[in-house]
Order: C-alpha cells, then sequence, then structure tokens
C-alpha cells in the first residue's frame, strides 16, 4: 500500500499486547479481503486521555472496539493495514508493544523488533457509527443471544437471491426475542428471554439480522454477566456489549411466514434422548454417500431405527428402544441437517413429531426451541 501525504496527526501508545491481539481477533473478521477501497482493508486506531479505539467496517457492518490496557503518550490516530498489522501482533513475543504514528507512517515496536508500516489519512476513513447516549431499545444478556444464535444461525441460507433468508428473523413479543432462520428446506426457530424490553412501537418489530452480524456476535469472548444494549436506527442495528459496539445494515425483504411452515395437526409424537438420538444419526450416516446421503428413520410400537446404506459402502443399522403408539412410519432426512439441529438442544430429551413420510418432521426441546425439517425421498 503506498504511503499517503498527511500531515497534523501523529500517536503514540503503549498496550498489552495480548488486549490487543484479542481485539484484532475480533475486529479483523469484519474487514473485507476483496474490495475496490483499499482504505477498507484497513482499521482506524484512535488514541485520546486514557483510551484507545480500534475501528473497522466494510460499509455494511462496522465494529468499534475500545481496547483496555493502554498507556497513551500522544493523543491522535492512525489508519493501517488489518491484516499486517494483526500479523505483527500475533507474531510478537512481547507482552508490551509500542504503537506511533508518524504522518504517513505507523511504527510498532517491541524489545527486539521495529516496524515500519504506510498508513492512510484517518480523515479518509468511513465513519463508524457508535452507540451514543440514552436508553436502548432493548436490553439482553450475551449468554441468552448467543444461545439464541447457536440455536438457529446455522439454518439460514448460505447462498440465496432470497436476501431475507440469508439473515435470522428477530420478532419481539412482550418479554420474548424470537429468532427464526430459514434455507427453504428447514427452520430453527428459538425464543429468548429479554432484560429489557421495548416500549411503545417496538412491542411487536419484526427485523432481519444479517447472518454475517450474528455470527461476530458469537465470537465475542464469554462474559457471564454482560448485557447486549440494543438500538434499531433506520435501516440499521446499533448492538453494545462491555467493549465492543457492531453497527450493522438490516436486510431488506419479507421475511417467510413461519408461522405457516409449522405443522399443527401431527398424530405421531414421542420423546427421545438427545444423545442417544444424535449418536443414531451420526452412525447411520456413516455408510451413506453423496449419491445416497439421506438415512431413514423407521419407527414402531417400541423402536426406532435409524439406517443409512450406499452401494459402494454397504449399509448401517442402529437401533433404539422407544415408547410410541402410533402407526408404523418410514421416513428419509438429510442427517447433516439432523446433527445440526440435534447438536444445539440443550435438554437431555426432546419430541418427535411426525406426519406422513412425505410431510415436515417436528423437533421441540421445552418451550423455546423448534426445529422443523423437510423429508427427503429415499427411493
Amino acid at each position: 500500500m503506498a504511503p499517503v501525504s498527511a500531515k497534523g496527526y501523529a500517536m503514540k501508545v503503549t498496550i498489552n499486547r495480548s488486549a490487543l491481539a484479542e481485539a484484532l481477533g475480533l475486529i479483523t473478521s469484519v474487514v473485507p479481503t476483496r474490495t475496490p477501497k483499499p482504505i477498507l482493508k484497513c482499521v482506524r486506531i484512535a488514541a485520546a486521555k486514557k483510551e484507545m479505539r480500534i475501528q473497522a467496517t466494510n460499509l455494511e457492518l462496522g465494529l468499534d472496539c475500545l481496547v483496555s490496557e493502554v498507556e497513551v503518550g500522544v493523543e491522535g490516530e492512525t489508519v493501517v493495514e488489518a491484516e499486517r498489522l494483526a500479523a505483527i501482533v500475533r507474531e510478537s513475543t512481547d507482552d508490551v508493544l509500542v504503537l506511533e504514528s508518524k504522518e504517513a507512517t505507523c511504527e510498532i515496536r517491541g524489545a527486539d523488533s521495529h516496524f515500519t508500516v504506510y498508513s492512510q489519512d484517518p480523515k479518509q476513513y468511513p465513519k463508524v457509527p457508535s452507540f451514543g447516549d440514552g436508553q436502548p431499545d432493548l436490553a439482553i444478556s450475551l449468554e441468552q443471544l448467543q444461545m439464541g444464535i447457536e440455536q438457529c444461525l446455522f439454518a439460514t441460507a448460505k447462498e440465496s437471491s432470497r436476501y431475507a433468508i440469508n439473515g435470522v428473523l428477530w420478532e419481539v413479543k412482550g418479554k420474548k426475542l424470537i429468532l427464526v432462520a430459514t434455507d427453504g428446506r428447514r427452520l430453527a426457530r428459538c425464543r429468548v428471554d429479554l432484560q429489557q424490553a421495548p416500549a411503545g412501537g417496538l412491542t411487536e418489530k419484526k427485523v432481519i439480522i444479517p447472518a454475517k452480524t450474528m455470527a461476530l456476535l458469537q465470537k465475542i469472548g464469554p462474559r457471564e454477566k454482560e448485557n447486549v444494549a440494543i438500538r434499531l436506527v433506520d435501516n440499521q442495528v446499533l448492538l453494545s456489549c462491555a467493549s465492543v459496539v457492531i453497527s450493522s445494515n438490516l436486510v431488506d425483504g419479507n421475511f417467510p411466514r413461519y408461522e405457516d411452515i409449522i405443522p399443527s395437526d401431527y398424530d405421531k409424537k414421542l420423546m427421545l434422548r438427545t444423545e442417544g438420538a444424535l449418536s443414531g444419526v451420526r452412525r447411520a450416516a456413516l455408510l451413506t454417500s453423496e449419491e445416497s446421503k439421506g438415512i431413514k428413520l423407521s419407527l414402531t410400537q417400541d423402536r426406532m431405527i435409524f439406517s443409512g446404506s450406499s452401494p459402494e459402502a454397504g449399509a448401517a443399522e442402529v437401533s433404539m428402544p422407544v415408547e410410541y403408539g402410533g402407526d408404523n412410519i418410514d421416513i428419509g432426512f438429510n442427517p447433516q441437517f439432523l446433527t445440526d439441529a440435534l447438536r444445539v438442544i440443550r435438554t437431555p430429551d426432546f419430541e418427535l413429531e411426525l406426519g406422513q413420510a412425505d410431510r415436515p418432521g417436528v423437533l421441540k426441546s421445552g418451550n423455546d426451541f423448534l426445529y422443523v425439517l423437510m423429508p427427503i425421498n429415499l427411493g
């Protein structure tokens, strides 16, 4: 990156290397690897009073991170390439590093090292929104939100022209936040408790949060007592937790009417052990192939049999005892889609509901987690 001629900005900070490395580990996930705007591959570092902030944005998602354990010698700011800075900090063996910016360069010094990297003019860096003062619209514990994300993010569409299903629906109902994700073949819905419910027009609010924003929230280190403050501003959501502020555009479009997808007329219902079912699905899938990637669930009065096979590998069959009083049924599912749901269920048992072999299966864990899965034809 060529140096940029700019005068009048300088900065000097002494910083704990591990604290800086942790912040950069989070913030570089926002930095785009390819962009027509080279400055977006950079982070903005600003030191003032007794604190230092690092910011990154890809113009859709922004991150503002307050770095602890710093000593500000000279207040100022600089903009440097994110990956180079992260690599220098990662490879350093020092406990403490000194960062000093001078016009078009930033110097990083350790006990036995001295790096000089080109910097850009901070005035050219896009503005990253701050959370600001005042009351948030919503508040939720970080632990609850991350649990909810874990139970639905996997079901979002990875690539789809229907942009609405590339994100997670947030729906506020009373003191609950409902998270819903679907890729058209499955749907995950979970409910989590709000610490602060909204007032006024937000009580029935629905927004779609991009999957990448949800994944970024998952990367915030475990802080059991931390709350996430949430503010909705125009077409953006601002999320503030501890030393981190995430700003994200919302997803445009209409999320599918998920209530219409959830069957409510099933008569085949039984309780299964979560670990036993997960083991059964995984083992039955061991002898499937790309061509025959489904497994069959065969349900009788006292037994559930998980089976999978392929012409080139053979056949697998795993049996588990059940208590069931309905009609026998054979139904095929994608084993990976079953595994995705079973591994995030936090209760020792879950309820399985089935209709006919050509209708979706439903998994329920308590009152707060539900998963709908389309069957597949095993021929």
